[in-house]
């Protein structure tokens, strides 16, 4: 591979922060600053999986899901058949949101029964710190910055 490491001698860590948008939020400070801010990388530590539990997943809720994405996909496609054949105006259109409508409910309702959870969740990544790491070479200037700016009463926001 031919990526850098973003850990190593060639950076330094400018800072730790709790949260992905505290670190992101000095980026931003940085960025403000008009500091070169593609040397600046966030590193996630300590990271695991994170489930959030949405609700139930009915039959019903998953047959309106299907439905309204079906209608999206049928309307899309109804333009792109009215766009080709301008005389076919609103068939076209009304067919492809009516078939998309069903077809969209047959598939989610196949999808409910085959699928073994009751629930509906969003997964996602998170660290325990979020390290923010600067190229050596622009770290005084990046804790230079930072320090000015967060230490004026206006960073408060």
């Amino acid at each position: 591979m031919s990526e850098r490491s973003t850990v190593g001698p060639h950076k330094v860590v400018l800072g730790t922060y709790s949260s992905h948008e505290a670190a992101q939020h000095a980026v931003d400070l940085l960025a403000e600053h008009k500091f070169p801010v593609e040397h600046v990388t966030i590193v996630g530590t300590g990271l695991k999986l994170e489930e959030r539990v949405l609700g139930r997943w009915t039959l019903g809720r998953a047959l309106l899901t299907g439905a309204s994405t079906g209608a999206w996909i049928g309307l899309l496609i109804g333009i792109v058949f009215w766009i080709v054949t301008p005389r076919v105006v609103e068939g076209a259109v009304i067919s492809g949101i009516i078939v998309g409508i069903l077809f969209g409910a047959a598939f989610s309702a196949v999808a409910y029964f085959l699928q073994k959870r009751a629930y509906t969740s969003m997964r996602s990544v998170v660290a325990d710190r979020y390290d923010l790491l600067v190229d050596a070479a622009f770290a005084d200037e990046a804790r230079r910055l930072l320090s000015a700016v967060l230490s004026t009463p206006e960073s408060a926001h």
